[in-house]
């Protein structure tokens, strides 16, 4: 399913409901995510102001996934920088949790 999401509000909204749906409580998800349970909170909340990379733990914990649509025009340009971008990235050693929350909460 596609939500097309026009604020923080809705994001937050979005990820508080994949939360709840999972069964999962959020001093339970903040733990198993690798954030504080405030800093969850303000992410439900639609706080304007996030740290990316936490916010993107968090969607990716859940098992959620951003994505931009880029007009026509500019698709090429944005491919190339997007291609430079990951190749720097993956010089890089990334760290990973491993399992999902989503997939934690599939074994139980």
């Amino acid at each position: 399913m596609k939500i097309d999401i026009g604020s923080t509000a809705e994001l937050g909204a979005v990820i508080r409901a994949s939360r709840k749906a999972m069964k999962v409580r959020q001093d339970d998800a903040a733990g198993l995510i690798g954030v504080s349970e405030n800093f969850l909170g303000k992410v439900e909340s639609g706080a304007d102001t996030v740290q990316w990379g936490k916010l993107l733990q968090v969607l990716q914990q859940l098992s959620l996934a951003i994505s931009v649509e880029i007009p026509e025009p500019y698709g090429d340009a944005v491919e190339k920088i997007l291609s430079d971008a990951k190749q720097g990235r993956d010089k890089r050693p990334r760290k990973t949790r491993g399992n999902t929350l989503a997939s934690s909460e599939e074994a139980d």
